[in-house]
C-alpha cells in the first residue's frame, strides 16, 4: 500500500465516505431549491463557500481556478461535486477541481469529465495535478477549459 492509501478492510476510506456524504447532500440541496435562478445563486454560493472554507494552498489555487474557469467559460454553471467545486454546463458536469486535502494527496488536481472536449486521437488526459497557480498554469486551464466546452 502507498502512503496515501487509506483503505481499510471495511471498503470505502473516511475521505471516500465523507464525499458519497457531501454528494447526498448536494443533491438533497439542489432538489429544494425553487427557480432555475435560485438554483444558480445557490449553487455558485456552494461553491464560494466551499472554496472560502478550505485550507492554504487549496484555497488559493481553487480561487484562481474559479476565476479563470468563469471568465474563460462564462456558459459553465458553477457547484458542487462530491463537495468540491464544478463546472456544468446544460447540467452535464465538465470540470472540477479537487483539493489536496480531499483525499490527503500531494497536489490538488483540475478534472474533466467525458463531456469536455478534449478528445485528441485515441487517447487524452483528463486529469492534471496542480502544485501551484502561474501565470503559464492559468493560461493551460483557461485553453483547456474553453476546448472543453467547444
Amino acid at each position: 500500500m502507498s502512503s496515501t492509501d487509506h483503505s481499510t478492510d471495511q471498503g470505502f476510506t473516511a475521505e471516500e465516505r465523507a464525499a458519497m456524504k457531501d454528494r447526498a447532500t448536494e443533491r438533497k440541496k439542489a432538489a429544494r431549491r425553487a427557480t432555475k435562478a435560485e438554483k444558480a445563486a445557490e449553487a455558485l454560493r456552494d461553491v464560494l463557500d466551499k472554496i472560502a472554507a478550505m485550507d492554504e494552498p487549496d484555497r488559493s489555487m481553487a480561487e484562481r481556478v474559479h476565476a479563470v474557469v468563469t471568465a474563460g467559460a462564462p456558459g459553465l454553471e458553477p457547484r458542487l461535486w462530491y463537495g468540491m467545486p464544478a463546472y456544468a454546463l446544460n447540467g452535464k458536469l465538465v470540470c472540477h477541481f479537487q483539493a489536496r486535502a480531499k483525499f490527503n494527496t500531494r497536489y490538488a488536481t483540475l478534472g474533466f469529465s467525458d463531456h469536455a472536449r478534449l478528445d485528441e486521437g485515441p487517447m487524452w488526459a483528463t486529469g492534471f495535478a496542480l502544485s501551484e497557480m502561474t501565470p503559464e498554469v492559468e493560461e493551460r486551464i483557461a485553453a483547456l477549459v474553453k476546448r472543453a466546452v467547444g
